[in-house]
């Protein structure tokens, strides 16, 4: 199966999970840095007991992994900014002009030249230095290079999730539940693209926001800050969070000119029994709300069009890893165990399917069936597949994993999917958040304490089919996965 030569091929990083790594390189100064270090979550099992500054230390040694990637065959990065990286110190004193309508809602952010130039007062300078220097050493070998402005964490001045757990969001910095955060977000999404203007070819406001308000304030169990359950929170950090997109969009694609994305967590849904109203249902609010509203400007739930929010995005950003199974039960939508995310660690799922460490089943035609899906959803918005990989830390499941989802990814692309691209979690070992270092998901091993890189062979499968623009016919048996058992 042929590659394009336009296709972008490549991988993702973050900034919070890779940078860390050598003394002196550490960002104490966000909100996930304190809660994977407070000693309570980690007596709890909260978080791991790992720590970032221990991480594969990118931040040093970005050279030694662009070499990586571009041996690799890869054309394409997916980096990161981290925002209290920039702004250690808050940004509240910077004004700007801030358009309400009579709801309360924040119709448009004008951060304009004399707040820039405010905001450079403020930003930390050999930050904002070391972040060029990192991203133009990749550009400067030719290659593609897409920014993401947000990728979880947030400054300590802004959330502290600590506080927020003990004192409750009212009495704490509550970050996405205080829509200061809004106006503070869109200021530094519009300093860091006006610094950054020439080395992005494509731009992300966020990565999974999704996430952020599910897993901070529904599903606590999980380890995300502040761990503080309540839907009520969980609604309101999510509309300030499509506010926060939709406002950062216009003044990053105001500044730049370039394409301005969001990057989405996108599992594949499906039922074991029909029900095929109230599954779209649950896709309808569960999954695509956030997206419907900056895309559409409207959802099921909020069907009357909000020009403010419509058509806020230029591109998809598409991470899928695996699926969501349901059985309906009484009419009653019940998430199965031993399907899709709900697995047993390296086991096998109810249908026969190989899970990762991380107890994920390996569901390739998902992504195909997902990408269509999103594709007559959204009339034909560009999407790139920016994250899918796998913890695997033996390397025996990924080599398969890759070739299969990458197939899936360019049969959906031939089929008039307008799939412009596919970037591998991860090109190396990295932390991942409350798991630590539990889990491994690079092509290529990081040791931890020496920092040296060694490549697993699912990189070189990976650098075979870059090199070659194609899944060779040797490689074809990778395509598919079958039942175990």
């Amino acid at each position: 199966m042929k590659i394009p030569k336009e296709f972008m091929l490549g991988a993702s990083l973050s900034s919070f999970q890779f940078e860390g790594g050598f003394r002196g390189d550490e960002d104490p100064n966000n909100d996930w840095w304190i809660w994977v270090h407070d000693w309570e979550n980690i007596i709890a099992g909260i978080v791991s007991g790992d720590f970032p500054e221990n991480g594969p230390g990118y931040w040093r040694l970005f050279r030694q992994d662009h070499d990586l990637a571009e041996k690799l065959g890869m054309n394409t990065l997916r980096v990161g900014i981290e925002w209290s990286r920039i702004f250690p110190r808050p940004t509240f004193d910077v004004k700007v002009t801030v358009d309400k309508d009579e709801d309360g809602n924040i119709l448009y952010v004008d951060v304009d030249e004399k707040a820039l130039a405010k905001l450079d007062e403020i930003a930390d300078q050999d930050a904002v230095k070391h972040y060029i220097e990192m991203y133009s050493d990749w550009k400067n070998r030719g290659k593609q290079l897409i920014i993401n402005l947000y990728h979880w964490p947030l400054p300590l001045w802004i959330h502290d999730p600590i506080k927020v757990r003990k004192y409750g969001p009212d009495r704490a910095p509550s970050g996405w539940l205080d829509e200061k955060t809004i106006i503070e977000f869109v200021k530094y999404a519009a300093y860091v693209s006006w610094k950054l203007r020439d080395l992005a070819d494509m731009w992300s406001t966020m990565n999974e926001p999704n996430v952020v308000y599910e897993q901070g304030y529904m599903f606590i169990k999980n380890g995300f800050p502040p761990g503080y359950l309540s839907f009520e929170a969980a609604e309101k950090a999510k509309k300030n969070l499509i506010y926060a997109h939709a406002r950062a969009y216009e003044v990053v694609k105001k500044i730049t000119g370039k394409p301005v994305g969001i990057i989405y967590a996108l599992p594949y849904i499906e039922s074991l029994n029909g029900e095929k109203e109230t599954l779209e249902a649950i896709k309808s609010y569960r999954i695509y709300e956030f997206l419907d509203l900056i895309i559409k400007g409207k959802s099921v739930r909020n069907p009357i069009l909000r020009k403010e929010l419509a058509s806020r995005a230029d591109w998809l950003g598409v991470n899928y890893y695996s699926r969501i199974v349901f059985k309906f039960i009484h009419g009653k939508p019940i998430v199965l165990q031993g399907y899709g995310f709900f697995c047993s660690s390296s086991g096998v799922s109810k249908m026969g399917l190989p899970c990762s460490d991380f107890g994920w089943e390996i569901y390739p035609q998902g992504l195909y069936l997902l990408l269509k899906e999103i594709h007559t959803r959204y009339n034909g918005l560009p999407i790139i597949v920016t994250e899918n990989g796998i913890s695997d830390k033996a390397d025996k499941l990924r080599p398969k994993y890759l070739v299969s989802h990458l197939y899936n990814t360019l049969k959906a692309r031939n089929e008039g999917v307008p799939v412009k691209g596919y970037l591998h979690w991860s090109l190396i070992d990295n932390y991942e958040w409350a798991q630590g270092f539990r889990q491994r998901f690079g092509l290529v091993i990081v040791d931890f304490n020496t920092k040296k890189r060694y490549i697993r062979p699912s990189a070189l499968v990976f650098r075979e089919i870059a090199l070659s623009q194609e899944i060779p016919e040797e490689l074809i048996h990778l395509t598919h996965v079958e039942p175990l058992i």
